[in-house]
């Protein structure tokens, strides 16, 4: 995470509920050689202390796991290129401004009894979202079909030890200077969910951040 604690001054609470309304980010699990990388959605329980997931069982990580170890599952949110010219300010430089948070623990396999009320409990979690689409579950598929892809996947779990948070909005700006530049990333910003990184950064001096 980003060293500078003016970025990391978020409570862990601010951390959990990110994380847990995002619901997707990239499983990390270091080996000898390169990290195995996989972008996965989880559900992360309502006081953080762990992640549910699932992944297909050709996937590196369920092959290289044996045992449970460390693991870390990166939750990135809205993020966006800032321009020195639209602070207002002489001798400012270019930066990055983003919102992220690392969920470290320890990632164990768990039982495959366990998956089918995982897969019911995820996509319930996220089918809720789409209301007043009648939500869909698994039993909309036939035994068979529920089968053959239940035999695909394997059901993990990250008990989680260490949670930190970056929410780098240039708050080591003054306000104006600040304001200016999120007003420019609304309008001509490059990045991704430009608008939401705007609001963030607006909430800054109104103890959003």
């Amino acid at each position: 995470m980003h060293p500078n604690p003016t970025f990391r001054a978020e409570d862990t609470a601010r951390h959990i509920a990110f994380a847990r309304e995002r619901s997707f980010g990239v499983l990390a699990l270091s080996t000898d050689t390169a990290p195995l990388i996989s972008h996965v959605p989880f559900l992360l329980s309502e006081d953080g202390t762990h992640a549910e997931l699932h992944l297909v069982r050709s996937n590196p990580i369920v092959r290289a796991l044996r045992l449970p170890g460390p693991a870390r599952i990166a939750v990135s949110g809205p993020d966006g290129y800032v321009s020195p010219d639209w602070y207002g300010a002489e001798d400012q430089v270019p930066t990055w401004n983003y919102v992220a948070v690392h969920l470290t623990g320890q990632l164990e396999q768990r039982p495959q009894e366990e998956l089918l009320d995982l897969l019911d409990r995820q996509s319930a979690f996220y089918e809720a979202r789409l209301l007043p689409k009648p939500p869909w579950t698994t039993q909309k598929m036939s035994a068979d079909a529920l089968e053959r892809m239940m035999r695909m996947i394997v059901p993990f779990r990250l008990r989680i030890d260490d949670i930190q948070g970056t929410w780098k909005l240039n708050q080591n700006k003054p306000d104006a200077a600040r304001e200016s530049a999120a007003e420019q990333i609304a309008h001509n910003g490059i990045g991704s969910e430009l608008e939401a990184l705007q609001k963030l950064m607006a909430q800054v001096d109104r103890g959003g951040n």
